[in-house]
C-alpha cells in the first residue's frame, strides 16, 4: 500500500475500532512518526514551481522542451528554483516522457550483390509506403526473384506485420519452391523471431544487408523504383482494392510482357522458361556464376 493508504488504514483502526495507535501502526506497517507528522498539501506548496513550468511550456515554440531546457530558461530569467525540486514537480506533472531510442541490430556482414542463374535460388523482400486519396496510409510488401527478375508478390494493406509476411511466403510455397536464401533489410518485420523461426523450419537463410545501405539490396530497390514511377505516383487510389487490382495487372505485365534490359530484352517469365529448359538439358549452372542471358539463345 502507499503511505497515504497506510495512514488511512491506521486512522480507521484507531478511530473506528478503538485500537491503540502503536498497535495499529505495527499491524499496517507504518512508522508512528509518519502517523503523527502533519500532512503536506504538495499542490499548494509546489504551486509556484508548477506555474513556472507552465510559463515555460505555454509557448508553442517551447512546448516540446525537456527538463534541462526548462531549467536553463528559468535560470536565465533569474527564477531561483532548485533543480531537484523542479525535476520532482516536472515528473509529478507527467512531463518526463520516455525517450524513444533506436533499436540496435547486430552487426551485419556485407553480402555480395550477385544473382545466380537459378530459379528460386535467392529472393529479396522490401516494403513501400503510400497514401490513398483520403490520406490513409498503406504499405506494400514486394517479393522479387533476383535470379529471374520476376515479381512474385505485391501484398497491399494498411499493416503488414511479421505474421502477414509469413502468410504471403506460405502462399508462395504452394505454387513454387522456396528459395535457399532471402535478402532483406533490418526492418522490424524481418528481424522478428517469428519470421526467423519460420525460415529455420523451412531451411531458408535470411541475408540481412548492413543498416543504412539499401544499395546492398539493389535488385528489389530497382524494382521499387519502377513500381513507384509506373503505379504509385501515376494513379490516385480511393481504396485498397483499387491498389490490389492495379498491382495484380501490373505484375502480369511486368513478368510476361515488359522487356528487361538485364535479360537481353526479354520478359522475366520467358527468361525463366529458357533457364529451366537449359537446366533440364545441360549441366546445371554453378551457383556462384553471374547471370548471362546471352548464353540462353
Amino acid at each position: 500500500m502507499e503511505p497515504a493508504e497506510r495512514r488511512q488504514a491506521v486512522g480507521w483502526l484507531a478511530l473506528e475500532r478503538s485500537i491503540p495507535v502503536a498497535r495499529a501502526c505495527r499491524a499496517v506497517g507504518l512508522a508512528r512518526s509518519n502517523w503523527y507528522r502533519k500532512t503536506v498539501d504538495w499542490a499548494a506548496k509546489d504551486a509556484p514551481v508548477i506555474d513556472a513550468i507552465n510559463e515555460v511550456l505555454d509557448s508553442r515554440v517551447r512546448a516540446r522542451w525537456g527538463f534541462w531546457k526548462c531549467d536553463g530558461w528559468l535560470d536565465q530569467k533569474q527564477r531561483a528554483i532548485n533543480h531537484k525540486r523542479l525535476y520532482r514537480v516536472y515528473k509529478s506533472m507527467g512531463l518526463n516522457h520516455k525517450r524513444r531510442t533506436k533499436k540496435r541490430v547486430s552487426a551485419r556482414v556485407r553480402q555480395p550483390l550477385a544473382a545466380p542463374a537459378q530459379v528460386d535460388h535467392q529472393w529479396s523482400m522490401d516494403f513501400m509506403q503510400d497514401t490513398l486519396y483520403c490520406g490513409r496510409c498503406f504499405r506494400t510488401l514486394n517479393i522479387f526473384d533476383e535470379g529471374t527478375r520476376e515479381v512474385l508478390a505485391i501484398e497491399v494493406d494498411t499493416s503488414l506485420p511479421a505474421a502477414r509476411v509469413i502468410r504471403v511466403l506460405e502462399q508462395l510455397k504452394d505454387s513454387r519452391q522456396l528459395p535457399t536464401q532471402i535478402r532483406v533489410d533490418n526492418g522490424p518485420e524481418f528481424v522478428s523471431a517469428k519470421l526467423q523461426a519460420w525460415c529455420d523450419s523451412h531451411h531458408v537463410t535470411l541475408h540481412f544487408i548492413q543498416p543504412g545501405r539499401p544499395m546492398q539490396n539493389g535488385y528489389v530497390e530497382r524494382f521499387n523504383g519502377s513500381f513507384r514511377t509506373e503505379i504509385l505516383d501515376a494513379y490516385t487510389f480511393g481504396s485498397l482494392e483499387e491498389v490490389r487490382e492495379l498491382a495484380h495487372e501490373w505484375i502480369e505485365c511486368y513478368n510476361y510482357e515488359r522487356t528487361h534490359d538485364s535479360l537481353n530484352g526479354i520478359p522475366p517469365a520467358l527468361f525463366r522458361e529458357l533457364l529451366e529448359q537449359q537446366t533440364a538439358h545441360q549441366t546445371p549452372t554453378p551457383t556462384n556464376s553471374p547471370i548471362n542471358p546471352k548464353t540462353l539463345f
